[in-house]
């Protein structure tokens, strides 16, 4: 039988949470109070690890100023949230499909199915990554909240064989990916509410990095202007409409000023913008946006 010090060896994710040994005896609300009382610990472990991701996030606008990739490896919650993330890039910043992606241990069956063993096997990473045929400006990402899932870590030290900058999310410092890869971005959330039971806090706090990680790479490559997201894709109403307000807004034209050039520039925002704002038309508005790397702020401030 295992003792106390034993179980306190284990990996932060195995640990049992002290705080929540009576959840099953508890009323519902109080139940929910103690998952949402551990909720509130994840923003902060996520808090002290800004400065490995500012450093990953410079290093994802690097990749895509120079025609490098970012990719995302997990397994199991880790995988699907890299998938998740990868997926929101192109209607949310106008970025092609492949430039973020995400790849999870047994393939697209496990985005919907628990595949067994598949986080356990290296040849698997390994060849999953090899496949990315990487090239030196990319940039890849391993996802493992305990840090020791084995097709990971075999991918990310492949990925940095082939020459890659690689990253690792995890909430265990001591982990396996953090010890693989160039630079670790650790959340140590502590227990779990239901031990090891990691898509809740550790799959919180993965969740909040991602979006740091790609939002701050696409905001510094100009993907906004100001807190818009002025490269969306207007691809159903909802995105329609907001086009519309955006371009209506920067520009201080009328609505139905806006609609036209929208409709000129086929639903872009970035150039219908510019054809108002610098009264030019939508070729010249094109060059100034390649002139200026697509940065609208630039392009507006130019002159």
């Amino acid at each position: 039988m295992s003792s106390a010090l034993d179980l306190n060896q284990l990996v932060p994710t195995e640990q049992i949470n002290p705080q929540t040994t009576t959840i099953d005896l508890v009323s519902t609300e109080q139940m929910l109070t103690l998952i949402n009382d551990e909720d509130q610990k994840v923003a902060l472990a996520v808090r002290k690890a800004i400065p490995e991701v500012a450093k990953i996030v410079e290093r994802v606008v690097q990749a895509f100023e120079q025609g490098g990739h970012l990719y995302y490896v997990g397994a199991g919650t880790s995988g699907r949230l890299g998938v998740l993330d990868a997926s929101e890039c192109p209607p949310t910043f106008g970025v092609e499909p492949y430039l973020v992606c995400g790849i999870i241990a047994g393939g697209e069956t496990a985005l919907r199915h628990a595949v067994e063993g598949a986080e356990d096997s290296e040849e698997a990473g390994k060849e999953a990554v090899l496949s990315l045929n990487l090239k030196p400006q990319d940039v890849l990402i391993g996802l493992s909240a305990s840090g020791g899932a084995s097709y990971v870590v075999s991918a990310i030290q492949t990925a940095r064989s082939a020459g890659a900058f690689t990253g690792a999310i995890t909430c265990n410092p001591t982990g396996g990916i953090a010890e693989a890869a160039d630079i670790a971005m650790v959340a140590e959330v502590g227990p779990e509410v239901l031990t090891g039971s990691t898509r809740l806090k550790a799959g919180t706090a993965q969740k909040l990095i991602l979006n740091m990680i790609t939002t701050g790479a696409m905001i510094a490559w100009g993907k906004s202007y100001r807190n818009l997201m002025v490269d969306l894709k207007p691809t159903n109403k909802k995105l329609k409409a907001r086009a519309l307000r955006i371009v209506s807004m920067l520009s201080e034209a009328s609505q139905e000023a806006a609609e036209e050039a929208l409709n000129v520039t086929k639903g872009r925002v970035k150039p219908a913008v510019v054809m108002l704002v610098k009264k030019v038309p939508f070729e010249t508005a094109e060059k100034l946006l390649t002139q200026y790397h697509g940065k609208l702020r630039a392009v507006l401030e130019e002159g």
